[in-house]
């Protein structure tokens, strides 16, 4: 049997041609020095800023300082028993975390790994942690509000859905508690929450996750927690986690509520990273792009426009001051890229005004857009009612003959500060806050002793949930007021009743 010429070539081209090469070309690496989290590899000249390696121990590193003879990795994960010499391969993919529904409800570590004991997420989709902001133009103003259920803040200080309000004051000023209650709030409000906590003790993340559960919060919320025993790369990355498993949400049309508490400790931590890979400090020896750090974090935030699907991220992130200073690097930065802020005092708090809200500090750019109209109705001056109140109060502290005017405005202010305040964990409806600002600004509370105000707004939302549930159902379904004879009838029909404390 004779083969043609012809035929061999023709056999021999159709194999080269379904000829599939098996041999993968990897990038290897090895470890030069190691120490404090850091590991400088040489060999991996292709690797990407910001990629995945993978440790010969199974730790995972994120690519950092992209240098010309080696690559500057921090280690996310144990790295005691990485050595000098050890092998580092590229995996080809940027830093990702797991995002979708089946982390509701669960507490994870940035990297989306489980830390309730409740066994492995089931979630298939991941998304990259560092991505582009929404652009300009698939943007929406902002205009829906976003109820916190805290008096002082729905009615001085409203915020709306896709805003950045800063909270900042001083350690233990009850920055944590507005959050919380933000979150408590939102059981109907058809709102995903993420509370991201860094640099935290651990028993107190355990604290906040079990009021949130008792309250079931638990049910439309995801925890991401990087405590204070974690290594610096965690707390660096927590922020970003939780924005990325947010995004997952508002490209789906749903609304989402970011809680970073709190952002100072993020600064400190990456502060270090960048000095252990010998990156030069800026201004007040800290990193110069710690500004980029927070902003590329918070332009994530939105209100996406309909075309997009209309949902939105809210951020809530916090600030820790020294001694009150609201000037310094940090907090500066971070007021420079908010739409406001909420500045709680330490000397409010400790004189038992809670939430410790300084009303002329705290700012709301853009909230005022997404007021409810019968809170802006009743609201509108609550603001000048407080700072000349405390203005009137330094002064009368001096001179014991007071003309009536300003007696009268003495009494207001009294009252205004006694109906601000609020008890822990104890959201209120925005149409109960509507119906005793309105009370108090129509001059209706001037005749109970400021002792009881407290006592008289308790009862009165009893009263109200019994005898005239009418009235709150017009402000939540119209979000305007209802008749003023209507209402004014209600709070006399009630007053009649209230019992004055001897």
């Amino acid at each position: 049997m004779s083969i043609k010429a012809e035929e061999i070539s023709a056999l021999i081209k159709k194999q080269i041609e379904n000829y599939q090469s098996e041999i993968k070309v990897s990038d290897v690496g090895t470890v030069i020095t190691v120490g404090d989290g850091i590991a400088r590899v040489h060999g991996l000249d292709n690797a990407m800023s910001g990629e995945l390696l993978e440790f010969s121990n199974g730790s995972m590193g994120l690519a950092q300082n992209l240098e010309q003879n080696n690559v500057g990795v921090v280690i996310l994960g144990p790295f005691r028993d990485i050595k000098e010499g050890s092998e580092v391969r590229r995996t080809g993919r940027i830093m990702e975390v797991p995002v979708g529904e089946e982390l509701i409800g669960r507490v994870v570590n940035p990297l989306g790994q489980p830390l309730d004991g409740l066994g492995p997420i089931a979630t298939t989709k991941t998304r990259p942690i560092e991505s582009p902001a929404t652009g300009v133009m698939d943007r929406k103003s902002v205009h829906e509000p976003l109820q916190t259920g805290i008096k002082a803040i729905d009615a001085l200080v409203p915020i709306g859905r896709g805003q950045r309000e800063l909270i900042i004051g001083d350690r233990q000023t009850g920055k944590t508690s507005v959050a919380i209650d933000t979150i408590l709030n939102q059981a109907d409000q058809d709102m995903i929450c993420i509370y991201v906590a860094i640099g935290q003790k651990e028993s107190t993340v355990r604290g906040t996750v079990e009021t949130l559960r008792k309250n079931g919060a638990l049910d439309y919320t995801i925890v991401v927690s990087a405590s204070a025993s974690q290594p610096a790369p965690l707390l660096y990355l927590a922020p970003y986690a939780g924005v990325t498993m947010g995004e997952e949400f508002m490209f789906a049309g749903k609304h989402v509520l970011v809680v970073y508490d709190d952002l100072s400790k993020q600064a400190s931590a990456y502060r270090e990273l960048s000095l252990l890979l010998r990156r030069p400090p800026g201004r007040e020896a800290f990193p110069g792009d710690v500004f980029y750090l927070h902003s590329r974090l918070l332009e994530r935030a939105a209100k996406l426009n309909d075309t997009l699907g209309a949902g939105s991220i809210t951020a809530l992130p916090f600030v820790e001051t020294q001694a009150g200073d609201i000037s310094a690097y940090i907090p500066t930065n971070v007021i420079s890229i908010t739409d406001g802020q909420i500045f709680l005092q330490s000397d409010l708090f400790f004189s038992g005004v809670r939430p410790a809200i300084n009303a002329g500090l705290s700012v709301s750019r853009v909230g005022g857009s997404a007021q409810i109209k019968a809170m802006k109705k009743v609201a509108g001056t609550l603001r000048l009612d407080l700072a000349s109140y405390r203005e009137l109060e330094a002064f009368s502290q001096f001179g014991s003959d007071l003309d009536a005017a300003t007696q009268a405005k003495l009494n207001r202010g009294a009252r205004t500060v006694e109906v601000l305040k609020q008890d822990l964990n104890k959201p209120i409806k925005v149409e109960k806050q509507v119906m005793i600002f309105y009370a108090l600004t129509k001059g209706l509370l001037d005749d109970i002793p400021v002792s009881d105000i407290l006592r008289f707004e308790e009862e009165y939302y009893v009263f109200l949930d019994r005898s005239h549930p009418e009235l709150l159902d017009h402000i939540r379904t119209t979000k305007g007021l209802p008749e003023d004879a209507a209402v004014v009838a209600a709070i006399n029909e009630f007053k009649k009743n209230f019992v004055i404390s001897e």
